[in-house]
């Protein structure tokens, strides 16, 4: 007797770009049934609501210690690279040290040999290098001068960097103290919020867990699932939803989504 076998159904990938809307066809079409999803996206965008709020106590702290220790690696960048522009000054005042060294060696050299000069082409030869090394003597001397004079000046500069440097750490400091107490005020909150998010996340199929944050990462109040407004409008962008819509929401049986924002709209669930 011939077997028949079930054909294994293989899911799409899940697309970066998929909304709600693209969801509806294959929305039930998996182990948890639509009403039961509905209130999984429900209390997950609850528990998120909660979230945000105590996010939100922290108001502009985060971007600010952010915004300073930006500031403080660049004043600490720009040390470095006047330190480094320093360094290669005090090897260059090495080289011509060095190099006047060995000029005074040959000058020295030139000198001796106009004792045993014997005739004046010879001597005004000698002369005319010893003027050359002298000119170039001067020239070493004037460099050495000029690469102090910028040492100098950004050694200057790098005080003054250090300075800037003082107050953005007491204002790091300050904001960072001020963040950790709000913080660890909400921590424990947040913990536990964060695991009931997490817990409900995971009963979600990817796809539609992709799509409730992608829709949530792109509207302003950071709402993707929402309840009636007003007794007859979305409660994400206010429109008004037509009574057929109405009465499917209110059956919870199944996904509907907003046409105007693309939100999905769920009836509030009863106190019980």
């Amino acid at each position: 007797m011939a077997t028949t076998k079930k054909s294994k159904k293989i899911s799409a990938p899940i697309d970066e770009r998929e909304t709600f809307v693209s969801l509806q066809k294959t929305f039930a079409d998996s182990e948890t049934n639509t009403e039961e999803k509905l209130h999984i996206l429900y209390e997950l965008q609850k528990a998120d609501n909660e979230i945000d709020k105590l996010v939100l106590l922290r108001g502009e702290l985060p971007a600010e210690v952010a915004d300073l220790e930006a500031q403080v690696d660049a004043c600490n960048a720009r040390i470095d690279s006047l330190q480094q522009v320093i360094a290669q000054y005090n090897d260059n005042i090495a080289a011509m040290n060095d190099d006047i060294v060995s000029l005074d060696g040959e000058i020295e050299r030139y000198r001796s040999q106009l004792e045993k000069i014997s005739n004046s082409r010879e001597f005004d030869s000698i002369n005319k290098e010893l003027e050359n090394l002298g000119i170039l003597r001067k020239i070493d001397e004037k460099k050495i001068g000029e690469s102090k004079d910028a040492i100098a000046e950004n050694k200057a500069a790098i005080e003054n960097v250090k300075t800037k440097l003082d107050v953005l750490a007491i204002d790091l400091e300050a904001k960072n103290e001020e963040l950790a107490r709000i913080v660890e005020s909400t921590a424990k909150e947040e913990k536990v919020l964060t695991e009931n998010r997490d817990a409900l996340a995971a009963k979600l199929d990817e796809r539609t867990l992709s799509a409730y944050n992608r829709i949530r990462a792109s509207v302003h109040n950071h709402l993707a699932v929402v309840t009636v407004y007003n007794g007859d409008s979305c409660g994400g962008c206010f429109n008004t939803v037509t009574p057929q819509r109405l009465i499917e929401v209110a059956s919870g049986k199944k996904l509907v989504i907003c046409e105007h924002c693309g939100r999905i709209i769920v009836a509030t669930p009863s106190a019980e």
